[in-house]
């Protein structure tokens, strides 16, 4: 499966009560948004899904309930974010049989950095208990792997795919592209940058501005793809307004808060990650319409 994935893969948000409940209920409402817009795939349990806060019943139940709803209409990727290759291990283990076409995978992300050997036994460890195609997600700030090490990684597990590249540094995501094996896939998670992540080559995207905003943001790719740069460059802007209203320590309950003003019941997120802000709120608001987004005039009555 890991050759279809390609394009727009929105990250989702997972769906809490106020008192920290996932509902489950709600998953397939926001499946049914993502690609009815276009979505080429889907992404759950990453960072934008916070799925850092999930225990590993909560986890295997998420993905359960994804690829169910899902129901083989595009590929789905399951984030794994924990801090031990034992851990990342289990959680791999407990989604294999689902159907998931990858497992996105963060490096330990705690205070300590194990050295580029350690990292590459991490990943060759994973490949070989879970036997699962892996896309490393690159994003935590004293865990980020340098270009070289990535290819390095790539080249020596060949179960690793690709490289999920974030953090907003458009220069390494050109020095990824330029230097990373040719049947490897590299996404884009420079928000701000989605076009000429696209125009460098990018085989794609996984980055919470998707889930915000999925149509416009399929719109996007397709536009570059038609090589109608005009149009793209056109999105970009109306898009870059709305990934700097969302940017903020709180990210995943901004994505929410524009997914609820379209329709998508994406409830709350957990403790202690606070909602929007009412400025956050206002900015959000502001943005969708600018994107031609009625609902979010709507929403906001």
């Amino acid at each position: 499966m890991s050759s279809k994935l390609y394009g727009v893969i929105p990250p989702m948000t997972t769906p809490f009560r106020a008192d920290g409940d996932m509902v489950l209920d709600a998953v397939k409402a926001q499946v049914d948004f993502l690609i009815g817009a276009g979505s080429h795939g889907l992404a759950a349990g990453g960072s934008t899904g916070e799925g850092h806060a999930l225990d590993h019943e909560e986890y295997r139940d998420l993905m359960q309930a994804t690829v169910d709803a899902t129901a083989g209409r595009v590929p789905v990727i399951a984030g794994i974010i924990v801090d031990s290759t034992r851990d990342a291990i289990r959680r791999g283990k407990a989604v294999r049989d689902l159907g998931v076409a990858a497992l996105q995978v963060t490096p330990v992300h705690y205070l300590f950095k194990p050295d580029d050997d350690a990292m590459v036994k991490h990943f060759r460890t994973m490949a070989d208990e879970t036997g699962m195609p892996i896309i490393i997600y690159n994003v935590v700030p004293w865990s980020y792997l340098s270009p070289a090490l990535l290819v390095r990684i790539m080249t020596e597990v060949p179960l690793v795919i690709g490289v999920k590249q974030s953090a907003g540094d458009l220069k390494l995501f050109a020095d990824l592209m330029i230097t990373a094996p040719k049947d490897k896939l590299i996404f884009s998670a420079v928000d701000a940058l989605m076009y000429s992540s696209y125009t460098l080559g990018a085989a794609g995207s996984i980055a919470a501005i998707l889930s915000a905003a999925p149509k416009a943001s399929v719109d996007l790719w397709n536009a570059v793809q038609a090589g109608d740069h005009a149009t793209a460059h056109d999105l970009h802007k109306k898009l870059l307004v709305l990934w700097n209203a969302m940017f903020a320590d709180n990210l995943p309950a901004c994505t929410k808060f524009a997914q609820t003003l379209q329709g998508v019941p994406a409830m709350l997120p957990r403790q202690p990650m606070p909602v929007a802000s009412a400025a956050q709120q206002a900015a959000v608001t502001k943005a969708l319409a600018g994107l031609g987004i009625a609902q979010a005039m709507k929403g906001a009555a």
